[in-house]
């Protein structure tokens, strides 16, 4: 067996979309495993009874989600030419999971879900007309600093100066673009925003229609870093 420094680290870019949209992350890991057993590629295997395919991915989507940006890092016993693994891999995986794009990248790099901080989130509001004071909604938020939410049973803090870096309403009010942060203490969700938004506004939130378009890293320099490269 290939020891890990002799293993090539090859990152896959991924969509999310239709019915699967409405899959758990650990169910998109689970067929994400199927179709790579299924592909052929020289999968690397931990040392573990189970023998699991070594698999990192980034950060989980909301359930409900699609995401025109997922990723996910394979380790190849054999370095096996992009094209070839790119065809194997479609091949192999359902449509709605399929991947785009693919490269390999060095084993320098962080852990995925760490390394990839920044998301770009495409927010349509559905329902009833959107009034025009939500941005100002949020930017009242976001100055008072931490937002306070429920997941579950649990009680979580975000800091919104950090966890928020930018959003736009579109014209027609029906529309966002938001950019998020996320650090190992806390993540931003556009739905707990909109969710604090609204009932700042003293209205019923609206259903959402939510999509990841993008991620990326940021450099010390604030430089932003594409998870594919290029790679010196």
């Amino acid at each position: 067996m290939a020891s890990r420094a002799e293993q090539h680290r090859l990152r896959v870019r991924y969509g999310k979309d239709g019915r699967l949209a409405y899959l758990g992350h650990l169910e998109v890991l689970a067929t994400i495993n199927r179709s790579v057993r299924r592909s052929g590629l020289p999968f690397a295997v931990g040392n573990g009874f189970a023998r699991r395919i070594r698999l990192q991915f980034s950060q989980a989507l909301p359930v409900g989600a699609s995401s025109r940006g997922e990723y996910f890092d394979l380790l190849l016993t054999d370095r096996v030419g992009e094209g070839e693994a790119l065809t194997a891999l479609r091949a192999a995986t359902p449509a709605g999971l399929a991947p785009q794009a693919l490269c390999y990248v060095p084993h320098r790099l962080p852990a995925l879900e760490a390394w990839l901080s920044d998301s770009l989130w495409r927010v349509e509001l559905l329902g009833e007309v959107v009034p025009a004071q939500l941005g100002d909604a949020i930017v009242e938020l976001r100055s008072r600093g931490s937002l306070e939410y429920l997941r579950g049973e649990r009680r979580k803090v975000v800091d919104l100066g950090s966890a928020l870096r930018d959003w736009d309403v579109d014209a027609g009010g029906r529309e966002l673009a938001i950019v998020t942060h996320a650090t190992n203490e806390a993540s931003l969700r556009p739905a707990v925003l909109l969710d604090a938004a609204f009932r700042l506004m003293g209205l019923r939130p609206p259903s959402l229609r939510v999509s990841r378009e993008a991620q990326w890293h940021v450099g010390d320099d604030g430089s932003k870093l594409d998870a594919l490269g290029p790679w010196e």
